[in-house]
């Protein structure tokens, strides 16, 4: 899909050089900037994200450190 969009001259001008040094086009750059902070701002795929470095992860044995992440997760805001 085509969309025209305004941004300005110094955002442009330092996606353009990113796009070159990642030898890539500018289109792919936008999309892949687009699509990251839309994942960003997406908390279900942040947890989603984060649960599957979590099951890739070997669970740590250490009751001691278990405990300690238990406690500072129920004093932290979510």
């Amino acid at each position: 899909m085509k969309a025209a969009i305004s941004i300005p001259d110094d955002v442009f001008n330092e996606a353009d050089r990113l796009a070159r040094r990642m030898k890539t086009s500018r289109s792919r750059l936008y999309s892949r900037a687009v699509r990251e902070f839309v994942a960003r701002h997406s908390p279900d795929e942040v947890t989603e994200a984060m649960n599957r470095v979590c099951e890739e992860i070997e669970p740590e044995s250490d009751g001691f450190a278990h405990t300690a992440a238990l406690r500072v997760l129920e004093r932290s805001e979510w």
